[in-house]
């Protein structure tokens, strides 16, 4: 395969995880444990968004809370697999 042609791997500390849910929000809460726990292992960053603040992630994302994003592309919604974000952090 050609080098242009080929995705560059990225470190796992080069990642960013965006949870974006809202307050009150009990999946949030079992969301943000997840991401917070593997983040913490692989060293990616993440940070939280709330829908309730941000017009456009409301009108994207409302009913799939919570969404977790890596690098700024959805990975998951309503349930975070801790093994699947893990893998995704690493490829």
């Amino acid at each position: 395969m050609s080098p242009l042609l080929r995705r560059a791997k990225k470190k796992p500390e080069d990642r960013v995880v965006t949870l974006v849910g809202k307050p009150g929000c009990h999946l949030c809460d079992d969301a943000r444990a997840v991401v917070r726990g593997v983040c913490e292992e692989t060293g990616a960053s993440w940070v939280e968004e709330d829908i309730t603040r941000d017009e456009e992630l409301y009108r994207e994302y409302w009913e799939q809370i919570p969404v977790v994003l890596v690098d700024g592309e959805q990975h998951t919604f309503w349930k975070v697999d801790p093994v699947r974000l893990r893998t995704a952090l690493r490829s």
